[in-house]
């Protein structure tokens, strides 16, 4: 996939916005790995510092999928427990919880939503350690919260798309930081922090790098990923197969487990809100607890599988969907695909399984991408489309 040229007499076809911001993905990957990796590593140490116990994240739609995410990252790599925040308890009920010790984390591509910016607001009045993660660094999220991390994705009109990868790899960046941060600080006694602070009267800046390394290593896990997504958007035919085979569904649902779970939950609202297919999204396990009743051989599963513990948790759930004569479309390695009707087989070999999730979605980007094309509505102006959701 290559982004449209403003010359071009097709610049102008519905989706050229979309397209071109699912084309921008690489090299936002790039940017936050070269340029974001060493400030979001400073706001990891000075979160560690504080040596929080806990963890609550909060998100609305796209966001809530990251926030996911990011939960399976601290309970499995850090063992730091954590929940997700229902809202409405600060905004609507007026609750005032007793967050000292905790880490509050907003994830947010607007940074603009005043339920977002109420919460967190609240949360560091209540004695939380507040980071936003937002899109936007000039957003009311990030004035409010004592930490900012900027995913650096640029700027995005059509359904969110670069901002949700890029949310996902600093996510990643800060909490592995935080937990190499952590594990020393059990060792060392953290709790006195860095040997040199900022001068007297100086204020601490979270876009300062001095704490972290220029950026990550060539061996860093994540430093492959720009070039592994260039090479998923380079497959867009194999989607565009994908999609004239579903083009007429009117309902589609959506599984996987562990890391892969919130990839299915975007999918499915991407799907949702661009084709208005109405795509529903379980974990593997909760699918088996009543939902499995409505899979018939005519509306399409697609089942995200991770390569790794994930995988072999869902197991199982793809055993009882093939022999219910599901029309399975599996998007993961490629033994799993040979044994579905259809599916994307994923470059998943040297990947770690919690890194997955930034590949697995662009294939399922472009599968929304291309069957709202076929569909003959235009992905650049979904009917409901607010890049900042006024919700209380």
């Amino acid at each position: 996939m290559t982004a449209p040229d403003a010359h071009d007499p097709q610049s102008e076809r519905p989706g050229r916005i979309m397209c071109r911001e699912m084309a921008e993905q690489p090299e936002a990957l790039r940017r936050l790995l070269d340029e974001g990796a060493p400030l979001i590593h400073g706001t990891a140490d000075r979160v560690a510092a504080q040596r929080p116990r806990f963890v609550l994240l909060t998100g609305r739609g796209t966001s809530d999928h990251a926030a996911l995410y990011a939960k399976y990252l601290l309970e499995v790599r850090l063992g730091l427990p954590c929940g997700l925040t229902s809202m409405s308890t600060v905004t609507a009920y007026g609750a005032r919880p007793d967050l000292r010790d905790v880490l509050a984390v907003t994830v947010s591509q607007s940074g603009g939503s005043p339920d977002l910016v109420a919460s967190t607001r609240a949360a560091r009045e209540a004695g939380a350690i507040t980071v936003a993660v937002t899109n936007n660094p000039d957003s009311p999220l990030a004035a409010v919260a004592e930490h900012h991390i900027d995913i650096l994705a640029g700027p995005e009109r059509a359904p969110a798309t670069k901002s949700y990868t890029s949310a996902l790899l600093a996510l990643y960046l800060f909490i592995e930081r935080l937990g190499e941060r952590l594990r020393e600080g059990s060792e060392e006694g953290l709790r006195e922090g860095p040997e040199e602070g900022p001068e007297e009267g100086a204020e601490e800046d979270d876009r300062s790098p001095s704490l972290s390394p220029p950026s990550p290593s060539p061996s860093s896990p994540a430093a492959p990923l720009p070039a592994l997504a260039a090479g998923l958007l380079a497959r867009q035919d194999e989607i565009k197969a994908l999609a004239a085979r579903y083009r007429f569904a009117d309902r589609m649902v959506l599984t996987s487990r562990g890391y892969g779970y919130p990839t299915a939950m975007e999918a499915a609202l991407k799907l949702m809100e661009t084709s208005y297919i109405s795509a529903l999204a379980y974990s593997g396990a909760d699918l088996l607890h009543g939902p499995l009743a409505m899979v018939d051989n005519i509306s399409p599963v697609i089942a995200v599988v991770p390569d790794g513990r994930g995988g072999e948790a869902l197991g199982p759930v793809l055993e009882r969907l093939r022999g219910r004569g599901a029309d399975l479309v599996v998007v993961g390695p490629k033994a799993q695909v040979e044994q579905a009707s259809a599916g994307f087989v994923l470059p998943t070999d040297g990947v770690p399984e919690e890194l997955q999730p930034i590949l697995e979605i662009i294939p399922l980007q472009l599968l929304a991408y291309e069957v709202t094309i076929a569909r003959g509505h235009d992905p650049d102006a979904p009917r409901a489309l607010a890049k900042v959701t006024e919700t209380r």
